[in-house]
């Protein structure tokens, strides 16, 4: 059955987290609400008590302290909270032909085809050489105005037409028309002095509002991080309102539920764990992805704060005896694209949620693939609790693949296994999930915890 309110948190929770930054900050936020402190702001642990860790404003860990040793291991939840999107270029901004364009580096794997025409925000931060930063949420509110990328008339568009998909938008054409001037009326001779006269006359403007609305000027976008995405809110999809349409649910779907799941846990012998991560879609790099130190430090933090102190052995003993639920979305099957996917090996819209034993692609290239007494012990735990799951692969075998932060954590030895929401137009600007499947990934999720 669908929990409606937790549907309409969801949901709240999307409009308010386009961005990896504003995820975190919410879940923050709704941590600290539930008890939580920041782990560097205690001096010792024990059991019960609740505890987080972020970086850079971009990933986090939450623990819940159980009552047993953690060398036995944890139960974790782990989720990424970055989506594919458009990025603000560090020198962005040119008029040209008196329009004026933000340039724009794609994030992760999207169609670009998908992205122009549409009504699109910037969402991020400007870090100014004070030490200051100003936020920047434009394009969300009725009375904002949203930004655009162009795209050629059909009457112009036979040459485009006729060339690949992941062509015919090239990546250096997806750039935000942010301002525009009106060109000189007269276009005789003297065209070339009066056009010299207005040159870059709409830029100046655009730069004169920016500096009045947030006190940053040109060079500025040189320390800043904006993120293009999709203007608007998630809706209920279909007459019977059974899906949600919104920006991001992969794999904030997961990322929400497993937050919210151990908000509303308490631990037993094993301390719970809820991981979200950052640049997943892009390889998990970096200083605030899964590849990184970043959990394995969070936890050396926890560790040093309990009885018997921090110890190399205790940290690699907690990580390899874990559990772990990769809290990430599976392809949903698409009648419209049979083709492409086993239909017994498929996951559905309202099917609950998906246990994906390996991820991969074609010879399951770069798969985590999970022990089969693991998946086991949780398909018995789901069913005791009434929870509705599928098994499922993300398509036909020969077809291509996908990858999650899987893999990453199986390195320290621990059980881990896929197990997220099915998507329908995945890694598109608006993306479909069921709300049943919400509904169910968020139970199987407290369920988990409970081990």
């Amino acid at each position: 059955m669908v929990n409606e309110s937790l549907i309409n948190d969801y949901k709240s929770f999307l409009d308010n987290g386009k961005t990896e930054r504003e995820c975190a900050a919410q879940i923050i936020a709704q941590a600290e609400k539930a008890g939580f402190k920041d782990v560097y702001k205690t001096h010792s642990l024990r059991a019960g008590d609740k505890v987080y860790v972020q970086k850079m404003h971009k990933a986090l860990a939450l623990f819940v302290v159980g009552s047993g040793d953690i060398a036995d291991g944890m139960n974790i939840l782990g989720a990424h909270i970055d989506s594919p999107r458009l990025d603000v270029k560090q020198n962005p901004l040119y008029e040209k032909d008196f329009l004026v364009y933000l340039n724009t580096h794609y994030y992760g794997g999207i169609k670009k085809y998908q992205w122009v025409t549409l009504p699109l925000a910037i969402h991020g931060v400007v870090c100014k050489r004070d030490g200051s930063s100003v936020q920047v949420r434009v394009g969300e509110e009725a009375d904002d105005p949203v930004f655009v990328i162009s795209d050629i008339l059909p009457h112009l568009a036979q040459k485009q037409m006729k060339e690949l998909a992941a062509d015919f938008i090239p990546g250096e054409n997806l750039d935000l028309i942010v301002g525009a001037e009106n060109p000189p009326q007269d276009r005789e001779s003297d065209a070339a002095e009066k056009e010299d006269a207005l040159k870059d006359k709409a830029k100046k403007n655009v730069l004169a509002l920016l500096e009045k609305a947030y006190g940053i000027k040109e060079d500025d976008f040189g320390s800043a991080e904006l993120e293009i995405v999709p203007a608007g809110k998630a809706r209920d999809c279909g007459f019977d309102r059974s899906l949600i349409l919104a920006y991001g649910q992969d794999d904030r779907s997961c990322a929400y539920t497993s937050a919210r799941a151990l908000f509303e846990s308490a631990a037993g012998k094993r301390t719970n764990v809820c991981l979200c991560v950052d640049k997943e879609e892009i390889g998990s790099v970096g200083a605030t992805g899964m590849a990184s130190h970043f959990f394995e430090n969070a936890l050396a933090e926890v560790i040093a704060r309990m009885d018997g102190g921090y110890s190399e052995l205790t940290l690699r003993r907690a990580l390899a005896n874990s559990n772990m639920l990769s809290s990430d979305v599976n392809a949903a099957y698409d009648p419209m694209n049979a083709d492409l996917f086993d239909r017994q090996n498929a996951s559905f819209l309202g099917g609950g949620i998906v246990f994906n034993k390996y991820t991969g692609s074609r010879g399951k290239s770069g798969a985590s693939d999970a022990n089969p007494e693991f998946i086991a012990s949780l398909r018995n735990l789901l069913d005791e609790h009434h929870v509705s799951y599928q098994m499922a692969e993300l398509g036909k075998v020969d077809q291509g693949g996908g990858g999650t932060i899987a893999y990453l954590a199986a390195k320290y030895g621990m059980n881990v296994l896929d197990a997220g929401v099915p998507v329908l137009s995945m890694h598109a600007p608006w993306e479909l999930t069921s709300k049943e499947d919400v509904t169910q990934a968020y139970d199987a999720y407290k369920a988990f915890l409970t081990l």
